[in-house]
């Protein structure tokens, strides 16, 4: 398999650099967590996630809040956080630059919901809500659903493409279901697809919030407010061309907290995080100050 011998020329580079390198494959949901939860409280040096951007998200709900530093070998679909620290997107070419990374610290974003069945990789407190760490973007309505029809095969075989003939089919068969959004306490304002962004790209591509910016404490959000499936096409040109913010039901918004419920009572109107379908409204995201050690270039 590819990606198993890239990830094993990588641990070489690794150690011939003198870097001491335990080799852990993940075999099932939420593993990557529970490694990294472990790696932190046996002392590790640090950890070196070699995935996606899903993989990556159970890291670090693994290693948060304790400071030992998470370094990334991208290997995934649309590898957003990658894309966004300039990392080769090689792990074998990330392996033999790590020596020169250097920690840093950094937010991260973090949704709090009611929780009903939820997957299994996600953290519940014993008679309270669900939370869980996302890193790049939250995505809120019609992402999600695409998310959620996304057949894994399809996803593997077809990568990003997958999703976008996803999301295309889905154009004509979601509902686009409204949510109310209370930003920083504010007013309400009603959407149908909102993308609550840390990283300025969106799928490894898209430029949905020009100014996102990684490093700092708070999120860029962009709220699409129509629930016309045709208007949804306007939406998709515009934001290839990058003009979709000049449209009038296109908002966006700086947040560091964001309080979002189901303008029906009752209706699933699902969110994602870092590209994993997590769980259902309410929930609310908000910013969580010098939470995760990342090594960055």
């Amino acid at each position: 398999m590819k990606r198993e011998r890239e990830i094993r020329r990588a641990v070489a580079v690794l150690r011939e650099a003198g870097v001491e390198t335990e080799l852990i494959p993940t075999e099932r949901p939420a593993m990557a967590q529970e490694l990294a939860q472990k790696a932190a409280a046996s002392g590790a040096d640090a950890v070196l996630a070699c995935g996606g951007d899903g993989t990556i998200n159970e890291v670090i709900n693994g290693l948060s809040p304790s400071h030992v530093p998470l370094g990334i070998l991208p290997g995934g679909t649309a590898n957003i956080l990658a894309r966004e620290l300039g990392l080769p997107l090689d792990p074998v070419r990330a392996a033999a630059e790590l020596a020169r990374w250097s920690p840093r610290r950094i937010p991260l974003g973090k949704a709090t919901w009611c929780a009903g069945p939820t997957p299994p990789n996600t953290s519940t407190a014993q008679n309270g809500p669900a939370t869980r760490y996302f890193v790049t973007v939250a995505g809120i309505g019609y992402d999600a659903h695409v998310v959620y029809k996304l057949s894994l095969p399809m996803k593997l075989s077809w990568g990003v493409a997958g999703y976008i003939a996803e999301a295309f089919r889905q154009a004509f068969l979601y509902r686009f279901q409204g949510f109310s959004c209370r930003i920083n306490g504010g007013p309400d304002r009603i959407a149908t697809f909102a993308a609550l962004q840390r990283a300025s790209n969106y799928g490894g591509w898209l430029h949905l919030t020009p100014e996102a910016r990684f490093f700092h404490d708070r999120f860029s959000l962009c709220l699409f407010k129509s629930a016309n499936r045709v208007r949804y096409f306007l939406y998709a040109a515009l934001v290839l061309a990058r003009q979709h913010f000049l449209l009038s039901d296109v908002e966006l918004v700086e947040a560091r907290k964001l309080c979002c419920a189901a303008q029906v009572a009752g209706e699933a109107i699902r969110f994602e995080l870092d590209g994993e379908l997590v769980g259902t409204l309410p929930a609310t995201f908000e910013i969580v100050p010098d939470a995760l050690t990342l090594l960055v270039p």
